[in-house]
């Protein structure tokens, strides 16, 4: 509307200066069709061609019954936020200069009749006016796509931010429920084994006190593990991010796993071979789970005895755990369970793979885990 309002003005003005210099007075036409150059502005946004239009064909009506001076105002402006409002097609930008071109012509003609000369002066100047009203137009259309497109790729970025936050926290999420199902089946599996220990030592009032207490201790050191993995799935993202969960045990602690076995009457032996510190930290908790899950599968299915062999060749640890099979009492082992599934899931997740297969009547597990740096 301020727009319009001054354009009218600068019009009237111009067409004002001209009539004193042709030594004549403004008149009601006059000034309607001031208004009609220059009113029209008020809906260029809605529809800048039908706008350039109407004030065009008005101000070449103002050039033949009047004689302002100066370009016209508000055809000129009209052109720039016709180009600026338009897109980069090649028919728009046709169009627009089949309506520009005749335009300008009708223009230049009526600047002629009205000097009753050749405007060549007038049709210079128009050229230089509109043209450059045309080249800022089409800049300022190319900075504004630009911006626009810059701010579509923050968006884009900020949202494909938001989705790897998402999917890092849906894999933590889903590393500390594969731990969950770990601890909490060994140490189940653990206390199952203690627990009917005991029932069957109840005359051997020493191992049974013997089994309570390692009852009691698994159960108090899985309910402190699980209560910390929950606070963990509890909070959100960002505290998950920052604070993490405490990482499970690692080699160094598979002696006290292998403790618990033996003190339930599994005849357990060790070989470790090569130096295993320092090992990459996701290594090393890797290899405590697949041990502990091969453990628990062998004290659950096994006949009362387990192998256990670590060793570093070259760049890969290699973890074997092997025991004898009981079919008779737990019938033929399936290697689809969950935690041969969780194993291989491990490995996998490192570049690493397990193999678990019954060979005979022994159960093998072997997993191949890439060390890679070990500085960790």
């Amino acid at each position: 509307m301020g727009i319009a309002v001054a354009v009218f003005a600068g019009t009237v003005a111009l067409l004002a200066v001209g009539e004193s210099e042709a030594g004549e007075q403004l008149d009601l036409v006059g000034l309607l069709l001031c208004a009609a150059a220059s009113l029209p502005l008020m809906a260029r946004r809605r529809a800048p061609v039908l706008v350039f239009v109407l004030t065009g064909l008005a101000s070449v009506a103002l050039r033949l019954a009047a004689d302002p001076v100066g370009p016209p105002i508000g055809p000129t402006l009209a052109l720039y936020w016709m180009v600026a409002a338009s897109d980069e097609s090649r028919a728009h930008t046709r169009l627009m200069l089949a309506i520009a071109v005749p335009m300008l012509v009708a223009h230049v003609t009526a600047s002629g009749l009205a000097q009753d000369s050749f405007p060549g002066t007038e049709a210079l100047f128009g050229v230089l006016v509109w043209g450059g009203a045309w080249w800022v137009a089409d800049r300022t259309r190319l900075r504004q796509e630009r911006m626009a497109e810059l701010e579509e790729r923050a968006v884009r970025a900020e949202h494909e931010a938001e989705r790897d936050r998402r999917l890092a926290a849906a894999e933590e999420r889903a590393r500390i429920a594969r731990d969950l199902h770990d601890s909490a089946g060994h140490a189940i599996n653990v206390i199952l084994v203690h627990a009917g220990l005991g029932r069957l030592r109840a005359e051997d009032p020493p191992a049974v006190r013997q089994a309570f207490e390692t009852i009691e201790d698994v159960a108090r050191e899985t309910v402190g593990e699980i209560d910390q993995m929950v606070r963990a799935l509890r909070d959100d993202a960002a505290t998950q991010s920052a604070n993490g969960v405490e990482p499970p045990p690692g080699i160094a602690a598979v002696e006290g796993l292998l403790e618990r076995h033996r003190a339930t009457g599994m005849e357990v032996a060790a070989t470790v071979r090569g130096e295993l510190h320092p090992l990459p930290p996701a290594i090393d908790r890797a290899a405590y789970r697949i041990l502990q899950e091969a453990l628990t599968n062998a004290a659950r299915h096994g006949g009362g005895s387990a192998t256990v062999q670590i060793a570093v060749e070259s760049d890969e640890l290699l973890l074997t755990v092997e025991n004898p099979l009981d079919v008779r009492v737990n019938g033929p082992v399936r290697s689809g369970g969950h935690g041969i599934t969780g194993m291989r899931e491990r490995a996998a997740l490192l570049g690493g793979t397990v193999e678990a297969k019954a060979l005979g009547t022994r159960f093998r597990a072997h997993a191949r885990l890439p060390i890679g740096d070990r500085r960790g």
